[in-house]
């Protein structure tokens, strides 16, 4: 292996996603630098000429030692689960979360990979429980409490991860010094997993009612902040970061709590639309997640539907939760700028998104009457049986 170039290597697996190739864009601005991508699929975007992509299956570990081959630092991205029906397929959520964080790091140990930053989330000490400024010295939500298996296990990875630090490099050439950061929501103009799921849901005028608490708090993270904390994690990790962040993990957001459904606000405006005034109790929509995710495991084999929302997305939308970013600024520098869903707004409606004046209003009135029909079924449903 050519230690020279080895220095300024980066691999990024779940690089072909939104993030990773965020990320991957900060990294080639500086000196020298080589960038590998290594996703199940590739970019949406165009690569730019000094990075590179390779198509591979962390599952898979003979794929992934040969993505590492040469790394001087990983940025493990890569995760399956997160968010809709994702979050019902146990089994492939258990492979690539577990497996494929397992397979990162015993590539890492036998190439001599001396870095490793995991990305991992607030849900590894989140479970429903209102949590407010909390920090790293809360201790894991007991794996049985998870109302999800995404986050159950994300944080059985992270706890391999960490644990992994220091841990001897094949060969004796050092050692593996890692560390994890715990982000909030992903937001920012083109994020493919979560905002054009909301923005359906807008359009097809489902975005009827709002829930919890109106003064529940919870946190978002602009991916220009996220890829900034990733960066500073790499290089407090090195012997001229004093390897201070090593072994330690890191809540990571914009810091400035926030209403949920206030924080999209400017989003459901901005592309024509009114703001909704029903607001539900949190116990009425999480039964309603739950009757979905029931009616999901007798059909899903024969329609894999979306689910409109899933007991885990209830909790994160609905209960407060937001964490101090004390520790992040301290360690690592970061310091998270200011922004706003205006750029968001812009590249939905510059792709043709927005309120459409030409709409039906038959199949309004029909949509109207359908979700009216499904609340009151819901309300009913908490009524006592006469009789019994």
């Amino acid at each position: 292996m050519n230690a020279g170039a080895a220095a300024h290597t980066y691999v990024i697996t779940g690089g072909g996603g939104y993030f990773g190739f965020r990320l991957a864009c900060a990294l080639r601005k500086g000196p020298s630098q080589r960038i590998l991508l290594f996703d199940a699929r590739p970019p949406s975007e165009a690569l730019p000429e000094d990075v590179e992509f390779i198509q591979g299956d962390v599952r898979d570990y003979a794929q992934v030692e040969k993505a590492l081959r040469g790394a001087a630092c990983v940025f493990h991205i890569a995760s399956y689960g997160m968010s809709g029906r994702e979050q019902l397929n146990k089994k492939l959520i258990e492979e690539v979360n577990v497996q494929g964080t397992e397979n990162v790091l015993q590539a890492c140990l036998a190439l001599g990979v001396p870095r490793l930053v995991y990305t991992s989330t607030f849900n590894v000490v989140f479970g429903g429980q209102v949590i407010r400024n909390g920090d790293e010295t809360l201790p894991y939500l007991p794996l049985h409490l998870h109302p999800d298996h995404y986050s159950r296990t994300k944080s059985l990875a992270e706890m391999r991860v960490l644990k992994a630090n220091n841990s001897q490099l094949a060969g004796g050439h050092g050692v593996l010094r890692t560390c994890s950061l715990r982000p909030a929501g992903i937001y920012g103009p083109g994020e493919q997993r979560h905002l054009p799921r909301i923005v359906g849901y807008i359009e097809k005028g489902l975005f009827k009612f709002v829930y919890g608490d109106p003064d529940s708090l919870v946190e978002f993270v602009h991916v220009d902040n996220l890829v900034s904390a990733h960066v500073l994690a790499a290089e407090a990790l090195t012997e001229k970061g004093q390897h201070r962040a090593a072994g330690q993990a890191y809540f990571i957001s914009d810091g400035r709590p926030v209403n949920n459904f206030e924080f999209f606000r400017p989003l459901v405006e901005g592309l024509g639309y009114s703001f909704p005034k029903l607001r539900l109790p949190v116990s009425l929509v999480y039964f309603f997640a739950f009757l979905t995710e029931l009616v999901h495991s007798v059909v899903g084999r024969v329609y894999n539907f979306q689910p409109l929302l899933t007991r885990t997305e209830v909790y994160k939308t609905g209960v407060t939760h937001y964490f101090s970013m004390d520790k992040a600024r301290a360690e690592l520098g970061y310091n998270p700028r200011e922004y706003d869903l205006k750029e968001v707004v812009e590249w939905f409606r510059s792709r043709g998104h927005g309120r459409k004046h030409a709409t039906s209003s038959v199949k309004k009135l029909i949509l109207d009457v359908v979700l009216f029909v499904v609340i009151v079924a819901l309300i009913l449903s908490f009524l006592p049986v006469v009789g019994q």
